[in-house]
């Protein structure tokens, strides 16, 4: 019984050293060149169209860049990757069924949406935090934001990053957003197979005003992106 256990142990130290050598060789290749998310992997798999252009930061316009920061992480230029408090906030609030909501940073989903697979485990959260915390640490922000705009889901239908987004529901592309639809992109992002810019919910106008209303404030937040 010893021996075998001896044998799955140093399987599983195989495998776990394995994984860590793909990821970090991954994120290596990503730092320059434009990655795949796992979702878009899924649906060249299995047949399912993907619409991504992938631009650089610089082509996409400043208030798209501020109304994600000011919606989804506001200290994003402050932290290393986790935003502590607020994870120590969600983890306070939780009840016996687990935390009501996330406190992901544009870091963490980075992680998620490159390596890991999209479910709320405690496994795979537990998984998200050293790697955006890695990841902090050999991704300048600026490449961390551009990766983010430029992999996350943005509507449905395999509809990918700011460009394509702004292509599907604007037809202009990401670098001439107004402001206006800048915010309703960011607060499609929570939810973007059934929030649509262009097709705002009542819900995600009173997100987007919220957005705006901080993007006079927001030039401190994004000192890491300049």
């Amino acid at each position: 019984m010893g021996r075998w256990l001896g044998r799955v142990w140093r399987l599983a130290v195989a495998v776990a050293l394995a994984a860590a050598l793909v990821v970090a060789g991954l994120a290596l290749a990503w730092r320059f060149f434009p990655p795949v998310s796992t979702l878009m992997l899924a649906r060249y798999v299995t047949g399912r169209p993907v619409v991504r252009d992938y631009v650089p930061l610089d082509r996409i316009a400043p208030a798209l860049v501020a109304a994600v920061v000011m919606s989804e992480d506001a200290k994003f230029c402050r932290h290393h990757g986790v935003d502590w408090q607020a994870l120590g906030d969600v983890l306070d609030d939780a009840d016996d069924d687990g935390p009501a909501r996330g406190a992901s940073t544009i870091t963490m989903q980075v992680v998620k949406n490159l390596f890991l697979w999209p479910s709320r485990s405690k496994i795979r959260k537990g998984l998200e935090i050293p790697m955006a915390l890695a990841l902090d640490l050999v991704w300048p922000k600026q490449r961390i934001m551009e990766v983010y705009l430029n992999i996350a889901e943005w509507g449905p239908d395999g509809i990918f990053g700011a460009e394509a987004a702004a292509q599907a529901d604007f037809k202009r592309p990401a670098a001439a957003l107004t402001q206006a639809q800048a915010t309703l992109m960011a607060s499609a992002l929570p939810n973007p197979i059934l929030r649509r810019p262009a097709r705002p919910t009542k819900a995600q106008l009173r997100h987007a005003r919220r957005v705006a209303g901080r993007l006079p404030d927001a030039a401190p937040w994004l000192d890491c992106l300049k």
